[in-house]
């Protein structure tokens, strides 16, 4: 009886298991040509040359594990104090011919037995460094994270006289946070950004064929 009533509807209503079939199949013909696109700019990312590898100034070095999460890049002590930087790419200009990078960089100085750190809010250059802000913020948290302030952090740094601005910019100078560090930054930025891309083209193609 249950054939019968298959039948029934093949014979009465067909369009409906054709469209089916075709729409299944529309769907496949669409999942195989996106994989192939995911593919070949994974293969295509792979290939890119890397720039020549660069160490930090001294004395800062790497922190563990800093191209796979979203924590701080650099640290060194100074004196008492530890500090801690964090970056990414703000801009991206042309000039002629040259590609120009600004990136965002974020300076944590904290002291032992105090509950909150300074923090600088920084445009680094290949020849300069600016900074946008200085706060006083919560010290860093155990996995690395900066803490969303919860109280009045500090004044706008424009709004502060110039010779307070440049004893600022002379603080964190002395502390080694100048242009030196753009090159190193740049070229780990550009390795944390391919090696992003890449994961994501995997865990995408991953999920269009549902491993």
């Amino acid at each position: 009886m249950l054939r019968k009533a298959i039948a029934g509807c093949a014979v009465h209503q067909p369009w409906r298991m054709i469209a089916s079939r075709s729409s299944t199949t529309a769907s496949s013909a669409v999942d195989s040509i996106l994989l192939r696109s995911l593919r070949d700019h994974y293969q295509e990312v792979a290939k890119m040359t890397p720039p020549p590898k660069v160490s930090p100034p001294s004395p800062f070095t790497i922190v563990k594990g800093a191209l796979e999460s979203s924590g701080p890049v650099l640290m060194r002590s100074y004196g008492h104090e530890e500090i801690n930087l964090y970056v990414m790419r703000l801009a991206q200009h042309y000039d002629d011919d040259d590609v120009i990078d600004q990136l965002f960089l974020h300076v944590d100085v904290s002291k032992p037995g105090q509950k909150n750190s300074l923090q600088f809010l920084c445009g680094l250059y290949p020849d300069a460094l600016g900074i946008h802000s200085v706060s006083m913020r919560p010290k860093l948290q155990s996995d690395g994270f900066l803490a969303v302030p919860s109280k009045y952090s500090g004044p706008v740094f424009g709004d502060l006289d110039e010779r307070m601005r440049d004893e600022f910019h002379s603080y964190i100078e002395e502390r080694g946070i100048n242009s030196h560090l753009f090159p190193f930054l740049q070229a780990w930025l550009y390795v944390k950004e391919n090696r992003n891309l890449m994961r994501w083209f995997r865990s995408v193609g991953q999920f269009v064929k549902g491993a």
